[in-house]
C-alpha cells in the first residue's frame, strides 16, 4: 500500500479549497441579496468539489484507498447553470420559474458517480475500466457546451440590466456589474485552457501531475469569483419594476424635456445620490414614461446621462469659480456615488479630466 505524500501540489489546492469553503459559509449569512448569495455559496462549494479529487489525488488518497473511486466530488455540470442563476439572483432578486430543471444534468452526473461509488469493490474496479473514459469525454463536452451557453445567457442578462438601470437610476454605474462581466469572461477563458489540456492529453497523455496547471487555473477562477462575490454581497441591487404605460397623447417632448431640465437644474435635485427616475417623476408631478420620453425623444439622452451631466456641470461651475476643495469632495457634493462614475461622466461632458479642467480654469 502506497504512503500518503503531502507535497506542494496538494498544499496549493488545499489552501484554495479551504478559502472557498470559508467564503461559501460567510455568504450564507448576509440578508441582502439572499438568493444570489446562497446561489454563489452553492457554486463555490461545487468548485471546491471539482478541485478536491486532485488535491487528495496528488497526496495518494486514491492509491491508498481504492474505494474512493467514483466518489461524487466533481459535479462539473452544475457550474454553468449555477453561475447563470447567480446572475439572475442579482439582477432579478430571484431564480426564474422552474429553474431547478437547469440543474437536472448535474443531478444525473451526481447519481451516476454515486451509483458507481456504492458498488462492491470488485465490481467497482471492473466498471471503472469500462465507464470512466467515455464518462470523462461526455462530461467534458457537456461542461464545455454549458459554459458557452450559460455564459452567453449571463452576459445578455447583465447587458439588459445595465441598459434598463441607466434609464431609471442616476447611480447606475454602481450596478453595472462590470466585475461580474469580467468573471464570466474569465469563465469563458477557461474553455481554451481546458480544451487545450484535453487535446494535449489525448494526443500525448500527460499523466496525473502534468494536469496541475489546469486545476490551478480552475482554483484561481473560483477564488476570483469568491472574493468579488463577497465584496459585492451586500450591495443593494435595485429591483426593476414594470414601467408605466407609454403615453399615447401627442406632446412637444423637446419643449417638455427642456422645461423639466430647467426645473431640475434650478432645484438642484441632481445632488441626491439616490435619485431615480421614479423619484424625479414624482417631484415633477408626472410619471416615469412621460419623463423617459421627454428625455429620450425630447433631449436625446437617457436618464443617467442627463443627471450625471447636471452633476458634472455643478462640479465644473465650482472649479471655474476657483473652489480649492478636493475634486472628489466636489463630486460627492454634486451627487456622484463613486470616483469612477464621476470621472467617466465629467470626461463625457467636457472632453477632459476634472484636474485638467481645473488647470484650464485657473489660467483663464
Amino acid at each position: 500500500m502506497n504512503d500518503l505524500v503531502f507535497g506542494w501540489r496538494t498544499a496549493t489546492l488545499t489552501v484554495a479549497i479551504i478559502q472557498l469553503l470559508l467564503i461559501a459559509a460567510a455568504l450564507s449569512r448576509p440578508i441582502a441579496n439572499r438568493v444570489a448569495n446562497r446561489t454563489l455559496s452553492f457554486l463555490l462549494l461545487t468548485l471546491a468539489g471539482i478541485v478536491t479529487p486532485w488535491a487528495i489525488g496528488f497526496a495518494g488518497f486514491y492509491d491508498h484507498w481504492h474505494w474512493l473511486t467514483f466518489a461524487p466530488f466533481s459535479i462539473t455540470l452544475a457550474v454553468a447553470p449555477l453561475l447563470w442563476l447567480y446572475v439572475k439572483g442579482l439582477v432579478d432578486g430571484e431564480w426564474p420559474p422552474r429553474s431547478w430543471w437547469h440543474l437536472a444534468p448535474a443531478a444525473v452526473q451526481f447519481l451516476f458517480l454515486l451509483s458507481g461509488f456504492l458498488l462492491p469493490m470488485g465490481l467497482k474496479s471492473q466498471w471503472a475500466d469500462i465507464a470512466l473514459l467515455p464518462y470523462g469525454a461526455a462530461a467534458g463536452v457537456a461542461t464545455t457546451v454549458g459554459l458557452i451557453v450559460y455564459g452567453i445567457a449571463s452576459l445578455r442578462a447583465i447587458r439588459r440590466y445595465r441598459s434598463r438601470m441607466a434609464d431609471v437610476r442616476s447611480d447606475d454605474a454602481r450596478y453595472a456589474l462590470r466585475w461580474l462581466t469580467r468573471i464570466i469572461g474569465a469563465n469563458l477563458l477557461l474553455l481554451p485552457i481546458w480544451s487545450g489540456y484535453a487535446i494535449w492529453d489525448a494526443v500525448a497523455p500527460l499523466g496525473y501531475r502534468r494536469l496541475m496547471g489546469l486545476y490551478v487555473a480552475i482554483a484561481a477562477f473560483a477564488l476570483y469569483l469568491a472574493i468579488e462575490g463577497w465584496r459585492h454581497a451586500t450591495l443593494p441591487f435595485p429591483r426593476l419594476v414594470e414601467a408605466d404605460p407609454l403615453p399615447t397623447a401627442t406632446r412637444d417632448w423637446e419643449e417638455l424635456g427642456t422645461r423639466w431640465a430647467a426645473i431640475v437644474r434650478q432645484q438642484g435635485w441632481a445632488a441626491d445620490p439616490e435619485l431615480s427616475s421614479a423619484l424625479l417623476a414624482r417631484k415633477l408631478g408626472t410619471n416615469t414614461s412621460y419623463l423617459s420620453r421627454a428625455l429620450n425623444e425630447g433631449l436625446g439622452i437617457g436618464f443617467s446621462t442627463f443627471i450625471n451631466q447636471l452633476r458634472s456641470e455643478a462640479v465644473a461651475a465650482a472649479l471655474s469659480a476657483g473652489d480649492r476643495r478636493d475634486v472628489l469632495d466636489l463630486a460627492f457634493e454634486a451627487g456622484f456615488a463613486s470616483k469612477a462614475s464621476f470621472n467617466r461622466a465629467f470626461q463625457a461632458s467636457f472632453g477632459m479630466s476634472p484636474s485638467a479642467y481645473r488647470r484650464v480654469s485657473l489660467h483663464k
